[in-house]
């Protein structure tokens, strides 16, 4: 039954939305990755006298969800952060600096709740030419997971060196989904050549969310109440510029994030 509420009538619905059932926010220092080049590149890596990174970014995120056998309703999150690379590298007195790129990839679990479900869904979100008779098709799930979702900051480089390759005892190699960050299959180092390690820092948040039906108070359709301004319409550049406000702050920084 629909109510009026400040002028507005107010009527209840009901949605399909993804509910949260579990999360955690984790601050990791991930400490002497290895970073994997290809063959080009480890040459040059075997070369260098120092390094130095310029830039680390998050490339892919690979994730494994898992029903814990020994606790109904909780989930076992395995991730695979994998990282872009972009070193300096200086292989001598007066030669030129090298800009190479390389893959480090670390593993991290977590475990949350995400209740309990072991239905079947059926959408007519399907691609064409599909064959529903192929023996793929058959296959149905036992149990429905939860959607795990995980969001990434960017990472924060804390330290990178070069080691000796007989000294390194880390030696895992990448997964075959980071492999095209580096340009192919990572190059295998020799006993007399180097190893890069960094540490880097991930700010994190991991969720399982279901889809589940809600009953929610709806008081209208959010129709738009501004209209489209065509582009190269409206004031000329000079009424737009006098419109901004005066960057006070950068002219005068504020002290400890307080300003007047």
């Amino acid at each position: 039954m629909a109510e009026k509420r400040d002028g507005l009538c107010q009527d209840a619905v009901c949605i399909d939305a993804g509910r949260v059932y579990d999360s955690c926010a984790d601050k990791d220092c991930f400490e002497d990755l290895r970073v994997y080049f290809n063959e080009r590149d480890q040459q040059l890596i075997d070369c260098a006298t120092s390094a130095r990174v310029r830039k680390v970014e998050i490339h892919h995120v690979t994730i494994d969800v898992e029903a814990l056998p020994f606790n109904r309703g909780y989930y076992s999150c395995d991730l695979t952060y994998c990282f872009e690379v972009t070193v300096e590298l200086c292989t001598g007195r007066g030669q030129p600096s090298q800009t190479v790129r390389g893959i480090a990839t670390t593993e991290k679990k977590v475990i949350l709740f995400g209740s309990e479900g072991s239905v079947h869904v059926f959408c007519n979100e399907y691609k064409k030419n599909v064959d529903f008779c192929a023996e793929s098709a058959e296959i149905k799930p036992q149990q429905t997971l939860p959607r795990c979702c995980v969001q990434v900051a960017d990472p924060v480089m804390l330290g990178a060196r070069l080691v000796d390759a007989c000294t390194c005892k880390i030696c895992c190699p990448p997964p075959e989904c980071c492999l095209c960050c580096c340009g192919g299959l990572c190059c295998q180092t020799a006993e007399d050549g180097h190893v890069l390690l960094v540490s880097i820092g991930v700010f994190s948040i991991v969720q399982l969310i279901r889809n589940v039906q809600m009953l929610v108070p709806v008081y209208d359709y959010c129709m738009p109440c501004k209209e489209c301004t065509p582009a190269g319409c409206g004031d000329n550049p000079c009424e737009a510029f006098r419109k901004l406000s005066f960057p006070v702050d950068e002219f005068f920084p504020p002290n400890n994030g307080c300003k007047c």
